[in-house]
């Protein structure tokens, strides 16, 4: 049962990626201890990849078993592979590249160049994520998903007004006209996303503000998909100062939004 959405408030964008990797790590520790393993979903953009290089910079990192976590993305840009804009690519680039890990234990999206359609890369997708599902489940279990939000509230490549955001059948949907370039991409539908355990959101900037807003405020889903974000256990927004500027001011107390010092999860 989730224990509902909680808004973990930092200084900077410095303090808030410092912030989420050493808790990213201090978990990956607890799971594979508790499971053996761990599963981790990434995202793209600049926090995202921040985050993952405050987690290759600290002195933690090699506490931690890296062949037993296990790392898939929530989308993908269709570009080539080892193209600078590629999620993947900035991912290896950040951190996956400087760890003692297995390739197979890195599920990347198919890319432009491997020779295949945009709609058959996202049926490929489908189909590895349903090999590596847990026993009695169509999907892996997803220990950690990482999202960003982007200023107009999509998630993943869940674009506003979209077919993507209302896609309840599918577990992977090919995307061909995304609002901001490129326009081609992969994405994981909604209910896969909220299929995990935790969900972790991390924004920053004035610019993600009325997304946040909006999204703790319960706006629509197709106009606001961040705000259909609901992880089985917890789902928590990591972000900056200047972000929470528009959070509505009934959103802001105790027990809904918290300070760094008071996360438990």
């Amino acid at each position: 049962m989730t224990v509902g959405r909680r808004v973990l408030v930092h200084p900077d964008k410095a303090a808030l990626a410092a912030s989420v990797a050493a808790r990213f790590m201090t978990k990956m520790v607890d799971l594979i201890d508790e499971f053996g393993e761990a599963t981790v979903v990434l995202t793209g953009g600049t926090m995202g990849s921040a985050v993952l290089r405050a987690i290759n910079e600290s002195p933690a990192r090699d506490t931690i078993n890296w062949s037993q976590v296990s790392f898939w993305w929530g989308d993908e840009r269709w570009l080539p592979r080892g193209d600078a804009e590629r999620n993947e690519t900035q991912a290896r680039e950040a951190l996956l590249d400087h760890l003692d890990i297995d390739q197979s234990m890195i599920h990347a999206f198919p890319a432009s160049d491997d020779g295949i359609e945009l709609e058959a890369a996202a049926e490929l997708y489908a189909l590895e994520l349903a090999a590596h599902a847990v026993e009695g489940a169509s999907l892996p279990r997803f220990d950690i998903t990482f999202l960003g939000v982007g200023p107009d509230g999509h998630i993943a490549s869940l674009f506003p007004e979209q077919a993507g955001i209302r896609e309840t059948e599918a577990t992977v949907v090919s995307v061909r006209n995304a609002p901001k370039p490129p326009p081609e991409r992969l994405s994981l539908t909604l209910p896969v996303i909220n299929s995990s355990t935790r969900i972790w959101l991390v924004l920053a900037g004035a610019d993600k503000a009325s997304a946040l807003g909006l999204s703790l405020a319960g706006a629509s889903i197709n106009e606001v998909p961040a705000a259909g974000i609901e992880g089985r256990r917890s789902t928590l927004y990591y972000v900056d100062k200047e972000a929470t500027a528009e959070v509505p001011e009934n959103l802001t107390a105790t027990e809904i939004f918290w300070t760094a010092a008071d996360a438990t999860e």
